[in-house]
């Protein structure tokens, strides 16, 4: 092995010393494995057949998940790269099995999921054609991908996806679409794998300025009212340790958006609870009171900021983050400082003060216990024996341990489990975000499994995203998945049907929901499976469920007309959450 220079791909190694003559079928598996690819999620079509014809070959080394839907395969690969760190690698075919992709290539782009979709395409000399399943996904796939491209030449294929797996787990992860025409799949090509490190075109590192480090310092020194808020990006980089440390040395309270979750384990004192429209009370409540706001690895985005106009306008804003379009996009900042979380903080560490804000503190504490009171406690300690959302979570973190992975759907439950499920270690929730997938997380919940075979992998789901992407039991069921699923059933779309109670008049428009017997369902994916009614006897489902050797299903009951509370009202600043349900009024 030695490293050349290439002006395209810039200081590479080169893995192979020989040429071998292979397809460009055959060429796909070889890169995979050149890139320490082992699991790829996809679905066969006549588009990517070749390629598949050559997976054939290596199923000894490549392991290889036939899901039963596009969208549960890319899902699944989301969820394989959230917990593992790894890039996620998918298979689909032409036309109608790449269509199938996009919402999940739009998810993994708002989540920043590295992902490298390969997908096939009718022969070259048919594009443009509309031949028998043509669609042209590059064309589509522009807006939600860092990087896209078609390859219609065989001798293309290694080159491209080095550059596609670099950009895609490099700077700022997301999903990259490769499209492969199936002339291509099929020509004989001269092997040559080069490993990318740099592209002269795409810059994916910044280092951060010095001087900006060091006014960052002095204006956390001076702060009287700090306040940390932080995102994904301390995961993505690494940084957790480097964010624990920075808090412990400064004393500064610390809050997470929803994607932070686990960054910081949720019992540490200085941490003050989640972000966001359903957020914790203080943490949003104290955004508008503190003197300094530092923003790190986080998008700013309007679920966090409630009215922008009015957010933290009494605050300089310091913001700390790896892309230089998400600065100044949403809220207008002091200090912006350019470049990865970990480097940032490895260098504002030695820089700032021993601290402690013991008043600051107590402010924050004060209103966890107005939410305490208000909200908590009737949340995990109802007094009848109907089980709701809080139980079935405080339940769940009694008896599981802090190997734990928790995968949510999108909805109420996704609040109530992202605001009391106990994070203990980085990389342990996994949900979508930014687009808001419902159906999301069973197929999610199976990658993650693969991700982290030995950790627990628990998922949360409302009946309405369930139904959505349910033949995945299928999928869980022939690879014997052990993933514990459930299914908080309230016969509602939860979320809207809340919206729909608190600002259009309790005009449930088709929101109510009839499902089928999820207890049978499961039963003949030859799954174990049972519901629950009675609070009582939840534990003893839950411990049940947890302690079975492979995939099993708990249906929970759970009360139809509940609501998820604080909340920051649509067009609110964050300073005006509530909680608890005020009269009626139309958005």
């Amino acid at each position: 092995m030695f490293k050349i220079f290439n002006w395209n791909s810039g200081i590479v190694e080169k893995t192979r010393m020989k040429n071998r003559i292979m397809t460009g079928s055959e060429a796909v598996m070889q890169s995979l494995l050149d890139e320490q690819i082992d699991t790829v999620f996809g679905y066969p079509g006549g588009g990517i057949m070749p390629i598949y014809d050559a997976l054939f070959d290596y199923q000894n080394k490549i392991n290889h998940i036939l899901t039963r839907h596009e969208q549960g395969l890319i899902h699944a690969a989301q969820g394989y790269a959230r917990v593992s760190g790894k890039v996620g690698v998918c298979f689909a075919t032409a036309g109608p099995g790449a269509t199938n992709l996009i919402t999940g290539i739009a998810d993994a782009m708002m989540d920043s999921t590295p992902l490298v979709c390969i997908i096939g395409q009718v022969a070259s000399p048919l594009l443009g054609t509309d031949a028998f399943q043509e669609a042209d996904v590059v064309g589509m796939t522009i807006p939600c991908t860092k990087w896209n491209y078609q390859i219609t030449s065989g001798n293309k294929i290694p080159e491209i996806l080095s550059k596609a797996f670099f950009i895609a787990n490099s700077g700022r992860p997301g999903p990259v679409v490769i499209s492969i025409t199936k002339n291509a799949q099929l020509e004989k090509i001269s092997y040559n794998y080069l490993k990318t490190s740099f592209l002269k075109s795409y810059k994916s590192k910044t280092y951060p300025e010095y001087k900006r480090i060091q006014e960052v310092a002095t204006l956390i020194n001076q702060a009287k009212k700090p306040f940390l808020v932080f995102g994904q990006g301390i995961i993505l980089s690494g940084a957790e340790l480097l964010l624990k440390q920075f808090i412990e040395k400064t004393g500064i309270p610390a809050a997470s958006t929803l994607l932070g979750l686990s960054a910081l384990s949720s019992d540490h004192p200085n941490y003050v609870g989640m972000l966001g429209m359903h957020g914790n009370y203080a943490p949003n409540l104290m955004t508008n009171k503190c003197d300094v706001l530092i923003g790190i690895g986080l998008r700013f985005d309007d679920r966090v900021t409630g009215d922008a106009s009015r957010y933290a306008k009494q605050a300089k804003i310091i913001h700390i983050d790896i892309d230089n379009a998400e600065i100044n996009k949403i809220v207008k900042v002091d200090i912006p400082v350019l470049g990865d979380a970990s480097e940032v903080l490895e260098a504002l560490i030695p820089l700032v003060k021993s601290g402690s804000y013991k008043l600051w503190m107590k402010e924050f504490k004060d209103r966890f216990s107005d939410e305490y009171s208000q909200v908590i406690e009737k949340d995990l300690y109802p007094k009848d024996d109907k089980p709701n959302m809080g139980v079935v979570i405080r339940m769940l973190n009694e008896l599981t341990n802090n190997e734990t992975i928790l995968v949510t759907d999108v909805g109420q439950h996704q609040m109530i489990a992202s605001r009391y499920f106990n994070f203990k270690n980085t990389r342990s929730l996994v949900t979508s975000g930014g687009l808001g997938t419902m159906g999301f997380c069973l197929p999610a919940a199976m990658g993650a499994k693969l991700g982290q075979p030995t950790k627990t992998v628990v998922a949360i789901i409302g009946d309405g995203g369930f139904q959505m992407t349910l033949q995945e039991l299928g999928t869980i069921s022939q690879y014997n998945i052990s993933v514990k699923i459930i299914i908080m059933n309230n016969s509602f779309l939860g979320m809207v049907r809340q919206w729909q109670e608190m600002f259009f008049e309790s005009r449930y428009s088709f929101t109510d929901m009839e499902s089928p017997d999820f207890v049978k369902l499961a039963d003949a994916y030859i799954i174990p499976a049972s519901r629950v009614t009675e609070k009582s006897k939840l534990m003893q489902a839950i411990k049940k469920m947890l302690e079975h050797n492979g995939p099993s299903l708990l249906e929970v009951i759970v009360e139809k007309e509940d609501n998820v509370f604080p909340m920051i009202p649509p067009g609110a600043s964050v300073d005006e959450i509530i909680l608890k349900l005020q009269s009626n009024k139309n958005v």
